[in-house]
């Protein structure tokens, strides 16, 4: 059961960064400005020469990340092959995602000096399903043995 809520909430994180994923793709595409309110900069962050790699947007980047973690994670409750393995791929990504928001973070402080309220909810997003996939593998219940 506890595994059961931690995947439905990990699915709602992975929902929350998708659309914040999307929301910064579209700013990015339409060269519109992010309504960042009176706090951080996102204009600055968003136009920096970081907030791409060879062309590709880090928002396109971050967006498909999410929809493979949602895609991973409602896929493990068919069980078999996703329910083995599912959990571990959710925990690479979340990895490789939260490292990759660590070095993001740092750009944004030490290089941009700027901060982007919505990279910073993408990296809490990713961090945070990083943790949950960590517990969800150490608390995996046991199949019950019906003989």
């Amino acid at each position: 059961m506890i595994v059961k809520n931690i995947r439905l909430i990990s699915i709602v994180l992975a929902c929350i960064g998708l659309v914040d994923s999307l929301y910064l793709l579209w700013v990015k595409v339409t060269n519109r400005y992010a309504l960042c309110g009176p706090i951080g900069d996102c204009e600055s962050v968003n136009s920096s020469r970081y907030s791409e790699i060879g062309g590709v947007p880090i928002a396109l980047l971050g967006a498909g990340a999410y929809v493979v973690l949602i895609l991973l994670l409602i896929l493990e409750s068919r069980g078999g092959f996703w329910k083995e393995y599912a959990p571990y791929l959710v925990l690479g990504i979340t990895i490789v995602g939260t490292i990759y928001s660590i070095y993001l973070t740092y750009l944004e402080i030490a290089v941009i000096h700027a901060i982007c309220p919505y990279c910073v909810v993408s990296a809490v997003v990713i961090f945070l399903l990083f943790g949950l996939s960590i517990v969800r593998l150490i608390v995996d219940e046991p199949e019950l043995d019906n003989n």
